[in-house]
């Protein structure tokens, strides 16, 4: 068995366990394989292995690898999206996890306007604060989600979070609690063209507490792929 294959069971075990302690079921986290500075012989053996849902940092790498993958692939946009680029993503992301304001979404309507295509976006709340990542802090999340339920081609389908690096994962956990209660919050208010569906949170060093917390999409690299090393595609 191939050691991608091998890590891939691994992942499932534990997002399995997960969901048994917290009383979900496992049908309801989909594994997202982060890929990026990968090349795409080691995607061709996580594909072979069952992925499908393949999670990029950089549209470039998008691009670079998406005809180099069978057609069920599906391409998350888990990176910063810069707004030049977003009219080079739109039609090879079915999800794009980081809108992270409102001046990128307003181009990612704009764009797919103009293309004639429906985005499925989830916005990114940096529930912790720290200066050094993107996204909406809670309290203005809100104001800008109900600004964004009024483009058209534009569909707010959750949220994501990119936890703190910790080594101990319990030091995330209120994070995750507090971005799903705000889930859950936004979801009882009704607001048309938004969903709650989707919580994108928990990566390869705290995707197991993220599940016990309500995750439905976890986004794992390092857990599948090993160690990163930049430069490839």
């Amino acid at each position: 068995m191939s050691e991608i294959k091998e890590n891939m069971e691994i992942v499932r075990e534990r997002i399995r366990a997960a969901c048994r302690r917290a009383g979900r079921d496992e049908s309801e986290v989909t594994l997202i394989a982060v890929s990026k500075t990968k090349p795409v012989p080691m995607l061709m053996e996580a594909y072979e292995a069952g992925a499908r849902e393949f999670g990029e940092n950089k549209v470039q790498e998008i691009l670079a690898k998406h005809s180099n993958l069978p057609g069920d692939t599906r391409w998350h946009m888990i990176g910063h999206l810069q707004r030049n680029k977003v009219h080079q993503v739109l039609e090879k992301a079915a999800l794009i996890h980081s809108v992270d304001s409102l001046r990128l979404a307003e181009q990612i309507e704009a764009e797919a306007a103009k293309k004639g295509l429906e985005a499925q976006i989830l916005l990114e709340i940096n529930v912790a604060k720290e200066e050094s990542k993107y996204g909406f802090f809670m309290e203005e999340a809100e104001e800008a989600i109900r600004h964004i339920s009024q483009f058209s081609h534009v569909h707010i389908r959750g949220l994501m979070t990119i936890a703190p690096f910790v080594e101990n994962p319990e030091e995330n956990r209120t994070i995750f609690k507090k971005l799903y209660q705000f889930a859950v919050d936004i979801g009882r208010k009704n607001i048309d063209n938004v969903t709650m569906d989707v919580l994108s949170m928990g990566m390869t060093g705290d995707y197991e507490v993220a599940v016990e917390e309500g995750a439905t999409m976890v986004r794992v690299g390092t857990g599948i792929f090993g160690e990163r090393h930049y430069g490839a595609v």
